[in-house]
């Protein structure tokens, strides 16, 4: 868990879109290794997590192309649904239903699926995440760095090719954010998950990418490993 399969990488080309003609990316292009983890770093407001959803397929796109593997996501006239992108995403707010159990929360993550073992793989993801047995628990009772766990065991559960993570851990206290980043960034280096993640932390996008893209008004102003970067 989750299955055995190799890494893809993603690429976005020419990614141009606008809000009420407001232009929030502005010919985008960038290229993320398989297995590779980079880290989208900028103000509020520079674009990043727009990219990340247009990536998720969550906006729609005016012109560009989104591929990941051998399969194009966006543009040449095709758009794929979010569910079917195979992309998982944590969101900032983590977007947990307080009225579910944590076990139905990530059993939420695989839609429509009906299979026999979806309860085997709702375990083995709160395994993999540190939260075996709290499965009935509702997410208010757990902790907040529990809870952003709960969050991406939602998103690795259906197994996906890509993970995109909007600043994951902006909502938890600095102490528990280093903590929870370090234990997040181990896993899904273990797991060599092709990850992009959305931060306007220098530090935490040093730490969590192998590459770091630096956002700016709608355009990657730099792409290159951190220790180049400054």
């Amino acid at each position: 868990m989750p299955a055995e399969r190799a890494p893809v990488a993603v690429e976005v080309a020419g990614l141009t879109t606008s809000f009420d003609e407001v232009r929030v990316l502005d010919d985008v292009s960038l290229r993320v290794p398989a297995g590779a983890m980079v880290a989208l770093l900028g103000p509020s407001g520079c674009g990043k997590t727009t990219l990340l959803r247009a990536i998720a397929g969550l906006v729609a796109v005016d012109a560009g192309q989104v591929r990941v593997g051998d399969r194009v996501l966006t543009g040449d006239g095709v758009s794929v649904p979010p569910e079917r992108r195979q992309v998982g995403m944590v969101f900032q707010d983590w977007a947990l239903f307080p009225h579910l159990s944590v076990a139905r929360n990530v059993a939420y993550g695989l839609g429509g699926d009906q299979r026999a073992d979806t309860d085997r793989r709702v375990d083995d993801a709160l395994a993999m995440v540190g939260l075996a047995g709290l499965g009935d628990r509702l997410p208010g009772t757990l902790s907040g760095g529990q809870q952003q766990r709960v969050a991406l065991a939602r998103a690795l559960a259906p197994e996906p090719a890509v993970l995109l993570l909007d600043e994951p851990f902006s909502n938890l206290d600095a102490a528990l954010r280093a903590q929870v980043r370090t234990e997040v960034h181990a896993l899904l280096v273990r797991l060599g998950i092709t990850t992009i993640v959305v931060t306007h932390d220098q530090e935490e996008a040093f730490v969590l990418g192998d590459e770091v893209a630096v956002l700016s008004a709608g355009r990657i102003v730099q792409h290159a490993a951190p220790t180049t970067i400054y």
